[in-house]
């Protein structure tokens, strides 16, 4: 069991993810190893990043109880909605938009969340996290997902004032797609150069490192690095831009002061993006658009958007779209199914279909690995193997760029769950481990 001291040096890598969250630790005589996580009978080195609020009070006088991962979703799943579902949380870190939200009655910061998030997360990691080191290496993504000029020093200090009360006296940044190149390194026998790409929950991410294998270890030069704020919640907008919101009331109309006008675009807008979706129903935008929806001519459509968010569904939704997006990574062609109160959702969605939804957001991601090849002033050629990480490297129409830039025998995928917290605590071990810091 990992157990900080002199003695024994050790490092703890903190991957905090837009889907899921893991945690490794690495020292000097042993390859880096995930916390686990017990959750009924399952072991799982990824800890859902959600949160659950629920009171077991009254409206006078709350009393409110939380949960995190797994159980979060346990919890929002036995409560049928009576509660506040929070999940996409690192979507908000850079955002100066995000100020807050109310639970209960209270207002919570993005640091509140995230320090109640990693408190329930230690406790399901019992005894593994009890004792924690000084030092920490956190990932962040080269470039910050959000229209509204994120703010990367922002999420620093935001994740200082969350961290900071556990005891971590230094919480310092890696690229995340720098400690998937570090976890991927272990396994080369040679030297070589190395295009990782990373595909997030937000994010996609590259960076290209020269490995230098040798009697005396392993030497690395970064050569270059780019993002770009897509991944794999942006596939999830499309599905629900063209199959869910037509049928939740997106394009309907209503009437006021003897004008016909569109239905508000704005919490529609919101409503496909996890984050927001998960603070939506306390929103002023949503309290304007449920006053305009007693004038719809689509009643019932727009009553579903409204008892949609009101019960908290945004799990259950993405739920079916990461369903239904996995189906189409292995078949033609999948069913799409929610189940939302008091209606249901069907309908057959072809790999076709998806990936001409997709098509602008693959030529984004084929820009980011044009930027990054440039940045590091190399050549397809140059590049001597790709690592994929990520859900979203399972999307065929993303493997295919890369097997059609640098052919499918360099190509490489897997470990998209542990590879980056592996790899941050593996760089936490290095002697050089400051020049891999973001400052």
């Amino acid at each position: 069991m990992p157990n900080p001291s002199a003695s024994s040096p050790l490092s703890l890598g903190l991957d905090f993810g837009t889907t899921n969250t893991v945690l490794s630790w690495a020292h000097p005589h042993a390859p880096a190893d995930p916390v686990v996580f017990n959750f009924l009978s399952n072991r799982l080195f990824s800890f859902r990043s959600a949160l659950c609020f629920w009171n077991e009070g009254d409206d006078d006088h709350p009393k409110v109880m939380s949960d995190a991962g797994p159980w979060a979703i346990q919890r929002f799943i036995e409560l049928a909605g009576d509660c506040r579902f929070i999940q996409s949380l690192k979507s908000f870190a850079a955002s100066r938009l995000f100020e807050q939200t109310f639970i209960f009655g209270s207002a919570w910061r993005f640091e509140d969340l995230f320090s109640r998030f990693f408190r329930e997360l230690r406790a399901h990691a019992h005894p593994q996290l009890d004792r924690l080191p000084k030092d920490v290496l956190v990932g962040r993504p080269v470039e910050y997902a959000g229209a509204s000029r994120p703010d990367a020093k922002l999420a620093m200090e935001r994740y200082r004032a969350a961290l900071v009360p556990f005891g971590f006296e230094r919480i310092r940044q890696v690229y995340e797609p720098v400690a998937a190149a570090f976890f991927y390194a272990q396994t080369l026998e040679e030297s070589a150069t190395v295009l990782v790409a990373d595909f997030g929950g937000g994010t996609t991410d590259f960076s290209v490192i020269h490995f230098d294998v040798g009697a005396r270890g392993l030497h690395a030069e970064a050569l270059g690095h780019s993002g770009v704020g897509i991944a794999g919640d942006r596939f999830d907008y499309r599905i629900i831009d063209h199959v869910v919101l037509p049928r939740l009331g997106k394009g309907t109309s209503y009437r006021s002061m003897g004008k016909t006008l569109e239905m508000p675009r704005s919490c529609f807008a919101s409503f496909a993006r996890w984050h927001e979706l998960s603070v939506m129903k306390t929103s002023r935008d949503f309290r304007d658009f449920k006053e305009v929806s007693r004038f719809s001519e689509a009643p019932e459509l727009v009553g579903r958007f409204v008892r949609l968010v009101e019960s908290d569904q945004g799990y259950t939704l993405y739920k079916s779209v990461s369903d239904v997006k996995e189906a189409l990574s292995r078949d033609e062609s999948a069913e799409f199914l929610f189940k939302g109160p008091g209606f249901e959702i069907r309908e057959t969605v072809t790999r076709g279909e998806f990936e001409q939804w997709i098509a602008p957001e693959l030529e984004s991601i084929e820009a980011a690995l044009d930027a990054v090849l440039a940045n590091a002033t190399i050549t397809v050629r140059d590049v001597d193997r790709v690592f994929l990480t990520g859900g979203s490297s399972f999307v065929p129409a993303v493997r295919r760029i890369f097997e059609r830039r640098f052919g499918a025998d360099r190509v490489e995928a897997g470990n998209e769950f542990v590879s980056i917290a592996n790899g941050l605590a593996t760089i936490g071990l290095r002697e050089d481990v400051d020049s891999w810091i973001v400052t």
